[in-house]
């Protein structure tokens, strides 16, 4: 499984590029941010290739820096529970939408937001290479018109949505 993680972050940092406000979001209110965001779909990595219910939180610590909660269940929301813990770092201070998230040190991630509604119940994260993304909701389920305005502006920015795997969400 490390070994694993350590060539997704390897494949990651070659997409890597220095400025990439190009394809962020212009600010984000960080304490706004925080809190917990279910996975409705992703560009997949290997490890995420079969997760069910999918959910992404995010707390500020006393550092300044943000600690994450990814967990998932592999398979069916009966199957094993994944739980990882990074931590993310706020890399552009300016607009808050681009963030290093560090996995396993010393290899920080390049993280950035490039869609966020103004009521803060719909974003995208997304990587500079574009070969990952998340689309997260603050509910389980995205309306129709949102979803087909996020896959716009990703296609717009590059990403491949034909892509994007739907990630099952179900809550009992």
């Amino acid at each position: 499984m490390r070994g694993l993680l350590i060539i997704i972050i390897l494949l990651t940092l070659l997409g890597c590029k220095n400025d990439n406000s190009d394809q962020t979001v212009d600010l984000v209110d960080i304490p706004k941010f925080m809190g917990d965001w279910y996975v409705i779909s992703i560009l997949p990595n290997p490890i995420e290739k079969k997760a069910v219910n999918s959910i992404e939180s995010y707390k500020l610590n006393e550092k300044g820096g943000i600690d994450i909660t990814y967990a998932f269940y592999k398979g069916s929301p009966d199957g094993k529970k994944k739980v990882m813990h990074p931590k993310a770092t706020i890399y552009n201070e300016e607009t808050n939408s681009e963030w290093r998230v560090q996995f396993l040190w010393p290899l920080k991630l390049p993280y950035l937001i490039i869609w966020l509604d103004e009521e803060y119940e719909t974003t995208v994260i997304g990587v500079p290479n574009k070969k990952y993304a998340w689309v997260m909701s603050r509910t389980p389920e995205i309306e129709a018109e949102k979803y087909g305005q996020i896959l716009a502006r990703m296609t717009e920015l590059g990403y491949d949505v034909d892509k994007l795997k739907l990630i099952p969400q179900k809550w009992e």
